[in-house]
């Protein structure tokens, strides 16, 4: 009986102290808008769909809350779960779960919550997930136990990070409630903005969750419109229609540094840009030449690239894995060579000009592709830049149906061994064929304890990549979002990790 006592007044005294701490904040005031560069579809909303990239994590940071997510000054930081601990045997991994906290509907957060949004999980590495975790034990209502079948050193950086949405925790009574659609219509979440309405594929209106456990956010509304073109988002930036218009490149990117009402936020993720070679498996496609990918890579004026499309802020490089990653390693950029590209394609059999097919950029960087196509013709690879929608771009690629050339992106966080789950190996969601024997130390790495002999399989495989010029890689981008002046704390680049405004809670506008 005491000991219930003692407890029940620690969390008397713990709900006053953030009771004390909600009263000395300010109420959330006035609202922010923010032109995104892409539609807005639904399944961004619920982390369970959560394909292995980074655009639906800028509305998973405002409606929904994960287990550990990067913060500022931390990549691994304790969020829903207060603390976690592995078991020497690396089997189990147990986590504490924060105490107290209620989804936006009133609903209370318990461990039942985290085992339901595991289970229910289905996007990127969902399989590998599910197949790897052997049980999953909820000990009390704030403690819950995953088991392994195996040792798996990257389960942390699988299952608690944003490589994949398995730790952001949807509410399991009120699913059940109202139904899968039900939450698609009106999704409930622990983040720091609540779902207020939407018009699918146009726009968002976020209200601020006045309980949200880490802060006060202080903007009261937040809204996010759907604006594909650049040009659009510029003047609405100009107008003061939006106060932050995102991925601003080229010559919007040079407009708004030019404005001295307007400035740049900009950081660079760990997030690339490279040629996809889907057809190089294709024993009659002339890109399954090491040749025919060398040339393309030789072709690329990576520098004059970054200037036209970041203004020269991004870093160039010679690999998929962003070199500040874990276990990235380190590779120098193919250098620009016209000339041996074309020695290479005449000694490949291609002396003239031939038909490469379609080339893809991911949306909406037409540009980008544009640019990528021109350079390729100047060498004699002659392509047709094929622009999509993201939703359909990202659901083809899955599906293995873009061929010719793919201007690929991810901004997704993670490490070395989760890019190449997502992009390298021959079961990779975004791969179109693989080679054997880096399947072999793909596997080999995964259930190495060891850091150091780990790191050098995933390097070895890093060079293999390389010595098979399986990419064209382009630079690591900086990414740059244009920032009104009714705006004093954009959230941009707190969290290298992050390319968006993040967390939402630390934004704020400028006092009237």
């Amino acid at each position: 009986m005491r000991r219930t006592a003692s407890i029940a007044l620690l969390s008397l005294l713990a709900l006053g102290l953030w009771s004390g701490h909600a009263a000395a904040q300010p109420p959330p005031d006035g609202q922010l808008t923010i032109a995104f560069d892409v539609s807005i579809a639904l399944t961004f909303l619920d982390p369970a769909e959560t394909p292995g990239i980074g655009v639906p994590f800028v509305f998973l940071y405002a409606l929904h809350d994960a287990l550990i997510k990067p913060l500022p000054g931390n990549d691994m930081a304790p969020c829903l779960a207060e603390s976690w601990k592995e078991s020497p045997d690396g089997l189990v991994y147990e986590f504490k779960l924060r105490e107290g906290l209620k989804f936006h509907n009133g609903d209370p957060f318990t461990a039942d919550d985290v085992k339901f949004s595991f289970l229910r999980y289905r996007g990127a590495s969902a399989k590998l997930l599910h197949d790897r975790v052997k049980s999953v034990d909820i000990l009390d209502p704030h403690r819950i136990r995953f088991v392994l079948h195996t040792p798996w050193p990257d389960f942390l950086v699988f299952y608690a990070t944003p490589a994949t949405g398995a730790a952001w925790i949807v509410p399991k009574k009120y699913i059940e409630k109202v139904g899968e659609e039900g939450f698609r219509r009106q999704p409930v979440g622990l983040g720091p903005y609540r779902f207020a309405r939407m018009t699918p594929g146009v726009e968002l209106a976020l209200e601020a969750n006045e309980q949200y456990w880490r802060k006060r956010p202080s903007v009261k509304r937040v809204v996010i419109k759907s604006v594909p073109d650049r040009t659009t988002r510029l003047a609405m930036l100009k107008t003061g229609e939006a106060d932050i218009a995102f991925v601003m490149i080229g010559l919007e990117a040079i407009a708004i540094k030019t404005d001295p009402k307007l400035r740049l936020a900009k950081v660079i993720p760990p997030a690339t840009w490279w040629m996809e070679f889907p057809e190089q498996w294709n024993p009659k496609s002339p890109w399954s030449d090491r040749r025919v990918r060398l040339a393309a890579n030789l072709a690329l004026d990576k520098q004059a690239l970054n200037e036209a499309e970041r203004l020269g802020f991004s870093r160039l490089t010679g690999s998929i894995i962003p070199s500040n990653m874990e276990s990235a390693l380190r590779l120098e950029p193919y250098p620009y060579d016209p000339k041996q590209a074309k020695r290479l394609l005449a000694e490949a059999g291609y002396p003239s000009a031939f038909d490469a097919g379609d080339l893809t950029p991911m949306p909406p960087f037409t540009t980008m592709g544009e640019a990528v196509a021109s350079y390729l013709a100047a060498v004699g690879i002659r392509t047709r830049v094929r622009s999509m929608e993201r939703a359909t771009f990202m659901d083809t690629w899955r599906s293995k149906k873009l061929g010719g050339i793919i201007a690929a992106a991810s901004t997704a966080p993670g490490s070395a061994a989760v890019r190449l789950e997502s992009f390298v190996i021959s079961s990779a969601p975004y791969a179109s064929g693989g080679y054997p024997d880096i399947d072999d130390l793909f596997q080999q790495q995964a259930q190495e304890r060891d850091r150091k002999k780990r790191e050098a399989l995933l390097h070895r495989i890093q060079r293999l990549m390389h010595e098979r010029v399986m990419f064209g890689p382009i630079f690591e981008p900086a990414i740059l979002h244009g920032v009104g002046p009714r705006v004093e704390e954009p959230a941009v680049g707190l969290s290298s990790q992050l390319y968006f405004p993040a967390p939402y809670e630390d934004m704020r506008l400028k006092k009237p």
